[in-house]
C-alpha cells in the first residue's frame, strides 16, 4: 500500500497532536509536580496592591527603615532605632517559593528594637520575608528576599 503526500501529513498531525497530548495529560495528572498559585486568594490580594504600594512607600521614606541580616543564630530583623519599638504592631510573613507547606507567620511582639527569627523554624534556601508593621496607626510595609 502506497500512502500518498497528504495522507502523510494528517498522520504526521496526528502524532504530534498525539505526543502533545500525552504529555499534558501526564503533567496535569502526576502528584509529583505542583501547580499551586502563589497565593491562595489571588484576587483579593490584589485589588489591595495599590495599599501595599503606598504602605511600602511610607517605610521607604522613614529616615531610617527596617534591616535584616542573617547571623549564626537566624535571621535578625532590626527595627528603626529612632521610634518607640513597644508601639510596634504588625506580622512578619516567611514566604518559601519553593514550598508553600514552610511558609509562616510571626505577630510582632517587641521586647527591644530587635527580632531574632532562629535557625531551628527555618530551612536553608531562598525566602521572602514582608515585615506588615504599624507604628501610630500608619502602616508600614518592609520587604528582602534572604538566602541562608
Amino acid at each position: 500500500m502506497k500512502i500518498n503526500w497528504g495522507t502523510a501529513i494528517v498522520l504526521a498531525f496526528i502524532g504530534f497532536i498525539s505526543f502533545i497530548l500525552f504529555f499534558v495529560i501526564r503533567m496535569n495528572t502526576n502528584t509529583a509536580y505542583q501547580h499551586d498559585l502563589v497565593t491562595e486568594e489571588y484576587y483579593k490580594k490584589e485589588l489591595a496592591f495599590q495599599e501595599e504600594i503606598t504602605a511600602q512607600e511610607k517605610g521607604n521614606a522613614l529616615t531610617t527603615n527596617i534591616t535584616i541580616a542573617k547571623t549564626a543564630e537566624g535571621i535578625v530583623i532590626n527595627f528603626p532605632a529612632d521610634i518607640q519599638f513597644k508601639e510596634i504592631t504588625g506580622i512578619i510573613t516567611l514566604y518559601r517559593p519553593s514550598n508553600k507547606k514552610l511558609d509562616f507567620e510571626i505577630p510582632i511582639k517587641l521586647v527591644s528594637p530587635t527580632l531574632l527569627i532562629p535557625n531551628s523554624e527555618l530551612i536553608e534556601g531562598r525566602w521572602n520575608v514582608d515585615v506588615n508593621w504599624t507604628y501610630q496607626e500608619t502602616n508600614y510595609l518592609f520587604k528582602q528576599q534572604i538566602t541562608l
